[in-house]
């Protein structure tokens, strides 16, 4: 059997829901423990609670100490896959980060549940469980960090939550998944390309997300540009569009060293230079604004940061956003 480190850290998938209320909380303990016996079966697992907390508790810090622990136990302990259990409202960003910051080949695979522990219809233990096959999977290396629930495996750079509360919110809306889970096995029929990493000690750097919106001018531009910041993604219109009011402030912000990413607030699709309008992709694009190839906006904002880190600049981040 596979060697299989499984990280827990917290999420729907670890709570429990108090019948009285309705409400979802946190139990003293994490209820995924108990299974540990019944999925021992399916390899040989070594479990660590890295930590207890829902996901809009996470941060880069804690994304960053996933990636530590990882890489120290794939090197050290020789662990063949990883499953991490994870709250699903930043699952994409984390399963993002760590395929940011992880070069191993070793099966990474993240999971997660919409229904707590004990509510009717409870699909954690199932997901964990397709989760484990997956990252026991010979097929599964070298794939990068992978997401799986409700038996679709997709990649951590094009899947993201779609619904708040249906269990297939996860997918990937310009590709759909990589691969699929089924009582017989996994199967893959895709397999991503151009995978890049990056090698981080520290997060430092602070980068701001903004989304565009019919009207918008610069006050929020001129505002941030006073914290400081590092970087800034935005959400623009449709192919890579601005209102026109939008440009003297990023023009200020450009001219003071801070890079700019534009993606688009469609979920499908790419930004490029088309439009030769004031404010249009291509006036942006020769004021230095970096366009991306297709992330949506809270990854474009985590690769800016990692990039960053990781000292790119200029026309490296050019070319990097082009990947």
């Amino acid at each position: 059997m596979k060697k299989i480190l499984l990280i827990h850290t917290g999420g729907t998938i670890s709570m429990k829901e108090d019948k009285s209320t309705g409400t979802v909380q946190q139990d003293r303990q994490n209820p995924l423990l108990e299974s540990t016996g019944s999925i021992n079966k399916l390899a040989n697992i070594t479990v660590v609670e890295l930590f207890h907390l829902p996901s809009p508790h996470i941060t880069e810090n804690e994304m960053l100490i996933m990636a530590k622990t990882i890489k120290e136990k794939i090197m050290q302990d020789s662990f063949e896959g990883v499953v991490i259990t994870h709250g699903t409202d930043t699952l994409e960003e984390t399963a993002y980060f760590l395929d940011l910051t992880i070069s191993s080949n070793a099966p990474i695979v993240v999971t997660g549940a919409m229904r707590s522990s004990n509510e009717l219809g409870a699909d954690g233990l199932y997901n964990l469980i397709s989760a484990i096959k997956v990252s026991a999977c010979e097929d599964a290396r070298g794939k990068g960090v992978l997401v799986v629930l409700n038996d679709e495996i997709h990649t951590a750079r094009n899947v993201t939550k779609t619904h708040t509360s249906n269990v297939a919110t996860f997918q990937s809306p310009q590709y759909g998944p990589i691969g699929i889970v089924t009582k017989r096995g996994v199967s893959f029929y895709q397999t991503p390309l151009n995978r890049q990493t990056f090698d981080i000690d520290s997060i430092t750097k602070n980068v701001m997300l903004l989304k565009a919106y019919a009207g918008m001018d610069s006050i929020l531009l001129e505002a941030i540009k006073k914290l400081g910041i590092d970087g800034l993604v935005i959400e623009a219109l449709g192919q890579g569009n601005l209102p026109p009011a939008m440009v003297g402030g990023l023009n200020n912000l450009i001219k003071n060293d801070v890079p700019v990413v534009l993606v688009s607030r469609c979920f499908n699709g790419f930004v490029e230079d088309i439009y030769s309008y004031d404010g249009g992709g291509k006036q942006l694009k020769e004021l230095g604004v970096i366009f991306s190839n297709g992330l949506n906006g809270q990854k474009a904002r985590l690769k800016l940061l990692i990039a960053l880190e990781n000292n790119k600049n200029g026309n490296s981040l050019q070319e990097l956003f082009k990947q």
